[in-house]
């Protein structure tokens, strides 16, 4: 996929949002280990609130973000509730694995997003490249070239949210509960070396 951003423009990326999801929350969960796996809200409305707030006031109607999968919880009619909540007109989805209903298309629910995918290769501007998947990759396409991967599903702590190489979570439990920016996101990749998650990978240019 290309897209070239307008000067006005802006492109953001965010992920595992999981709208609605009771377990997720403090103050709602039934997990056992509450207070490892569970964002600090004492009540699921006081987390959706906090997760469309964020992307409003990060986000403006005309910019570009990218979900990278799990949407909502709790039903079919979610999907559509959440969206109709944040401002930005063009988000794209890449598929998660709570994100079942989309997938299937469910009475044409895809019609809420630019566009629906599993798996996506980006470049913006004609400058700069991802991969973006829900999922981490340990390897991926030009990643010797020094394209960025950037995933979600893991959840990763802020202290944790970058890889080894060039690979980030984006999802919001690492990012303040905000979408992250472009410029952000170059900013904290560009120190990182050029490796994979294998350690020996023949992808990756070796110095003999």
């Amino acid at each position: 996929m290309r897209i070239k951003l307008e000067q006005h423009q802006q492109l953001y990326f965010t992920s595992d949002t999981h709208y609605m999801h009771k377990n997720i929350c403090r103050g709602t969960t039934s997990w056992s280990n509450a207070d490892d796996f569970t964002r600090d809200f004492d009540t699921l409305y006081q987390m959706n609130d906090r997760i469309v707030n964020g992307i409003n006031s990060t986000v403006g109607q005309d910019d570009i973000l990218f979900h990278l999968g799990d949407w909502s919880f709790n039903g079919f009619e979610r999907i559509e509730e959440f969206r109709n909540r944040i401002n930005c007109r063009n988000i794209h989805l890449i598929l998660g694995n709570h994100d079942h209903h989309i997938e299937r298309d469910r009475e044409g629910i895809q019609r809420l997003f630019s566009s629906v995918n599993q798996y996506t290769e980006l470049e913006v501007n004609k400058e700069y490249n991802f991969v973006l998947m829900h999922y981490p990759i340990m390897s991926w396409n030009k990643m010797n070239d020094g394209v960025v991967h950037l995933h979600g599903h893991v959840h990763l702590s802020p202290d944790r949210r970058i890889g080894k190489g060039k690979i980030m979570d984006v999802g919001v439990d690492g990012n303040g509960m905000d979408p992250i920016s472009l410029s952000k996101v170059l900013t904290l990749m560009s120190p990182q070396p050029i490796k994979s998650g294998f350690e020996f990978d023949h992808h990756i240019k070796r110095v003999v």
